[in-house]
C-alpha cells in the first residue's frame, strides 16, 4: 500500500475514447472542486443537485469552492433516500435545470450518494438531449461504485434502476474526508460494494480487506491511507471493466455480483430504511455464493469464508436478517424476472467458482432459483 501525502489526490483514468475522464481520490480534495471544474470547462455555469442530508454537511463547502474559482452555481435539494428516484422528482429536477437556463456548455454537479448520482446523471442525460455532469460522491457506496461507469436511472414499481441511460460523467471527485460524516450503518452498507471487488475478481484484495477493514472504518482528521487505497483499488477495477465493456454487453455484468437477488429484496422492502442498498447487496452476494455452492461451482468453505467476513463487519448475510415481513416467494421471483440481465425470458446470474473468480451463468432455470429461495425463506 502506497502512503499518501496529505491533500494529494490519486488519479484513476477511465479510458473510453472521447468519453474518457478521471477519478480524483483524496482527503479534503472537495476544496479544489472549483479549480478542477474551471480548468475542465472554462466559463461554464454549474447546477448542483444534492439531498437534504448531504446539503446540511457539504453543500456550502462545494458551492464555496466553485464560487472561489469564479464558477456560477444554482442548486436543487431533493428529499434524501431512494424514494427520490422517481418520475415526479425527475420532472421537478429537469424543470429546475431549464429554469436556471443551464445550457449544453454548462455542467450539472451530482453532490451526494448513489441516489443523487443516478438521479442527477439521468437528468443530465435527457435535458437538452444531453448535458455534461460531474460526480461528487459523498458516500462510500457511491465512491467505489455508482459514481463510476455512467449508469444513471430512476426506479419503477417493477424494480430498481429499470428506467435510465448510459451517460458518462466528465469528472469524478471522491473526497474521502466526506465519509466521516456518514452514519455507521451507511458506511457499513457502502463497504458491501467495496468488498464486492475482492469477491468477484481480486482474491488478494479480499484477503487485504480481511486484515485491514478496521482501518478503513476508522475516521481521521489528517487522512486515512487504507481508506484511500481501498477506494482507489475499487475504482481501478471498475474503470478497467467499464473501459472494456461500457454498455454491459459482456464482462461488465460481473459487477452485478449479488445484485439480482439484492435488487429483488430491496424492492420487496419498498426501497425503504428496512434494507439499505448495500445491505441488500451483502445478502445478495451471500445468496449468490450459496447458490453457486448448491450448483457445485464453489466449495462450501469459500462461501463460509465470505459469509464470515461480511458478518464480522456487521453486514446482514441472509434474508432472515431483514426485519419485518417479506413478500412471498412468487413476488420475489416476479422481481427477479425483471432483472436487466434476463434474455428472452431466461435468467442470468453472476455466480462464483472461488473468491475472486466470478462467472456469468446464463440460462439458469427458474425452478432451481425458486427451490433455492424457498429454502432460504422458510421460517421467516
Amino acid at each position: 500500500m502506497t502512503a499518501l501525502v496529505r491533500g494529494e489526490a490519486i488519479v484513476v483514468p477511465v479510458s473510453l475514447g472521447p468519453r474518457s475522464y478521471e477519478i480524483a481520490i483524496g482527503h479534503g480534495i472537495l476544496a479544489a472542486l472549483g479549480t478542477r471544474v474551471a480548468a475542465l470547462r472554462p466559463g461554464a455555469k454549474t447546477f448542483v443537485v444534492s439531498d437534504e442530508n448531504v446539503a446540511r454537511y457539504v453543500l456550502t463547502t462545494a458551492e464555496t469552492a466553485l464560487q472561489r474559482a469564479g464558477v456560477p452555481t444554482g442548486r436543487m435539494i431533493v428529499p434524501a433516500g431512494e424514494a427520490s428516484k422517481n418520475y415526479r422528482v425527475l420532472e421537478q429536477l429537469c424543470e429546475a435545470i431549464l429554469e436556471a437556463q443551464i445550457e449544453r456548455s454548462d455542467l450539472i454537479v451530482a453532490l451526494g450518494g448513489g441516489v443523487i448520482g443516478d438521479l442527477a446523471g439521468f437528468a443530465a442525460a435527457v435535458v437538452r438531449r444531453g448535458l455534461d455532469y460531474v460526480q461528487v460522491p459523498t458516500s462510500l457506496l457511491a465512491q467505489v461504485d455508482s459514481s463510476v461507469g455512467g449508469k444513471t436511472a430512476i426506479d419503477s414499481r417493477h424494480g430498481k434502476n429499470l428506467i435510465g441511460a448510459f451517460h458518462q460523467p466528465i469528472l469524478v471527485v471522491a473526497d474521502t474526508a466526506l465519509l466521516d460524516t456518514l452514519p455507521e450503518r451507511e458506511f457499513r452498507a457502502g463497504y458491501a460494494e467495496l468488498v464486492k471487488y475482492g469477491l468477484l475478481g481480486d482474491a488478494a484484495f479480499f484477503s487485504w480487506l480481511e486484515a485491514h477493514w478496521r482501518e478503513i472504518f476508522a475516521a481521521s482528521s489528517s487522512g486515512n491511507s487504507a481508506r484511500e487505497y481501498a477506494v482507489a483499488v475499487a475504482c481501478r477495477a471498475k474503470a478497467a471493466i467499464v473501459g472494456r465493456d461500457e454498455r454491459e454487453t459482456g464482462e461488465r455484468a460481473l459487477l452485478n455480483l449479488g445484485h439480482t437477488f439484492g435488487h429483488a429484496l430491496e424492492a420487496a422492502c419498498g426501497f425503504s430504511d428496512r434494507l439499505l442498498h448495500g445491505e441488500a447487496i451483502a445478502i445478495g452476494m451471500m445468496l449468490a455464493f450459496e447458490f453457486s455452492a448448491r450448483r457445485g461451482l464453489l466449495p462450501a468453505a469459500e462461501a463460509e469464508r465470505a459469509r464470515r467476513h461480511l458478518a464480522t463487519v456487521g453486514l446482514p448475510t441472509s434474508p432472515s436478517d431483514i426485519s419485518g415481513p417479506l413478500p412471498d416467494l412468487d413476488r420475489l421471483m416476479e422481481l427477479i424476472a425483471q432483472d436487466k440481465k434476463v434474455k428472452r425470458g431466461m435468467l442470468t446470474f453472476i455466480l462464483v467458482r472461488a473468491i475472486g473468480s466470478a462467472v456469468i451463468e446464463t440460462g439458469v432455470e427458474e425452478r432451481d432459483v425458486r427451490a433455492f429461495l424457498n429454502e432460504k425463506l422458510v421460517g421467516r
